[in-house]
């Protein structure tokens, strides 16, 4: 067998397979086929981990067409090669992995992994796992099947999920029953279970039920799959406790044998820590810094306000003009980030900010008769969204009245939601000072000064100037580290992270003043 010609045409067939189906359809299934590369380079890992002469019992519980198989067998010769179970739910890749892979010792069942029943006994159960799960996300589970694995994952590793959890948790969870003790496991997932709330009972399993050996997580920006915008790692862990003081390796960038960095997490530190992605994403240095006062601790932060209706609600003067709308429902309000130029906003006479794209929010808090009966035009313009349904969307629907926006008065420090690192500016986030009266929208986190700051910033303006620029000074890594990151290198904070960023710099600008 030319297992080099063999890969070839499995990697030929795989794309034909992908490309008869719509992205829908993969999305469903969570269907992401696993690059060579990566499969060949977790193989080589796999062999230094296992004992040189150990027989190999192989199992992947999600098949696809078998990339992981294609490196079993490049990496490990046929000999020590004692059984090979793979499970694939969809028979349109599983019919053509049979054909493929028919001459080799693979039993290759075309069935629902999660349904299986495993073996009764640990001499016959797998001493290798390798699999890249189905990455679908929960909105696909119905409710009935997200009881059933619920119930089944309790059962089995004594995790419940909820009802947010995507089907790569429960397959991690199920796998359990199917490993042979002191048998390795290796999982190609995405990085989210280490931050979002829905993960933590993975992170309890990996640290009580199982000796956690490394996690490598992949630079954001290198897309481990072209068709999935999901930053990946892959998770290694042994099938047996963990050991007294045990330690936890944490590597990040580049490859998974030549790793950019690496960093050794004792499991205690990993049981107090909310988010995991940090010890990949930040240096030693920042890791080490004291845990003391954090932006919470001075600001009140807040998401920007969602209309709803961005077309309907921002507008330009000229459009303000045209529909003749009365002023005193119009607030300004700032450009997206990308349509900024700038990072600190100065402001005319009206407060309105000094830019040159002046957009304005339409809010009012009337009834509608009474909208009707004093302010004819705005009625006619409201009218216009009634007709387009603006109405009846989900945010407008409810409010009431439907035409009335969420309060976030003007913020004087505000911090982009969302960026990237391979931009223009070469940072993901923004820290603006904003001198006017405009609010924003939820592309921008609002830092509300909480009474102490508060004070000290009206006693002293000129402070305020420079607590901006410590703001813009917090290192990328620490927000980075705090926030979550997806595929392609789009780097995200809700304001709770941002709140955990350290603030003890801006305590020094305030020189001797007191913000307690």
């Amino acid at each position: 067998m030319n297992l080099t010609t063999t890969e070839s045409i499995r990697v030929l067939r795989q794309l034909q397979l992908d490309s008869a189906k719509t992205q829908t359809e993969r999305n469903k299934l969570g269907q992401f086929a696993t690059p060579t590369a990566l499969a060949t380079e977790m193989l080589k890992y796999a062999k230094t981990l296992l004992p040189s002469a150990s027989k190999i019992r192989f199992l992947d519980p999600a098949f696809g067409t078998g990339a992981f198989y294609s490196a079993l067998l490049e990496q490990f010769p046929l000999s020590q090669i004692v059984e090979a179970i793979a499970y694939e739910i969809d028979p349109h890749y599983g019919n053509e992995a049979i054909k493929l892979w028919c001459d080799t010792p693979l039993q290759l069942n075309i069935a629902d992994f999660t349904k299986a029943v495993p073996p009764n006994s640990d001499e016959i159960k797998a001493n290798l796992l390798i699999c890249n799960p189905p990455y679908t996300r929960h909105h696909h589970l119905s409710r009935v099947e997200k009881l059933r694995l619920q119930r089944i994952t309790e059962e089995i590793a004594g995790i419940k999920f909820s009802q947010l959890a995507s089907l790569y948790c429960y397959f991690l969870c199920i796998s359990d029953t199917w490993m042979a003790t002191d048998g390795l496991a290796g999982w190609l997932i995405p990085t989210g279970f280490m931050d979002v709330n829905y993960g933590q009972p993975i992170k309890d399993y990996l640290l009580n039920c199982v000796s956690l050996l490394r996690i490598h997580c992949f630079d954001p920006v290198d897309v481990q799959f072209e068709d999935a915008l999901v930053s990946s790692a892959v998770v290694w862990f042994k099938k047996a406790l963990p050991p007294v003081n045990h330690a936890v390796e944490f590597t990040y960038g580049r490859s998974l044998t030549q790793p950019k960095m690496s960093l050794m997490m004792s499991v205690e530190s990993l049981r107090g820590a909310t988010k995991w992605t940090k010890f990949g994403l930040m240096s030693e240095r920042v890791i080490s810094q004291e845990q003391s006062l954090r932006l919470k601790d001075l600001f009140t932060i807040k998401r920007g306000l969602a209309t709803g209706a961005n077309d309907f609600f921002v507008l330009k003067p000229k459009q303000i003009s045209a529909y003749q709308l009365p002023m005193e429902f119009l607030q300004p309000v700032l450009p997206s980030p990308r349509l900024l130029p700038v990072d600190e906003i100065k402001a005319d006479d009206l407060g309105n900010p000094i830019l040159d794209r002046q957009l304005f929010l339409l809010s009012c808090e009337l009834p509608p008769d009474e909208v009707k009966a004093k302010y004819p035009t705005l009625w006619e313009y409201l009218q216009m969204g009634v007709r387009q349904e603006i109405c009846d969307r989900y945010l407008c629907k409810h409010r009431s009245p439907w035409y009335s926006q969420e309060k976030r008065p003007p913020a004087p420090f505000l911090c982009t939601y969302m960026g990237r690192q391979n931009t223009g500016r070469g940072r993901p986030f923004r820290f603006i000072l904003n001198h006017s009266r405009a609010t924003a929208t939820n592309v921008y986190l609002m830092l509300y000064p909480k009474p102490a700051l508060a004070k000290v910033l009206l006693e002293k303006p000129e402070l305020v100037k420079q607590v901006w620029e410590v703001l813009d000074r917090i290192s990328d890594e620490a927000l980075m580290s705090e926030g979550r990151v997806y595929g392609g290198g789009l780097h995200k904070l809700e304001p709770r992270e941002l709140g955990n960023a350290l603030a003890g710099k801006i305590v020094e600008v305030l020189s001797k003043e007191s913000v307690d």
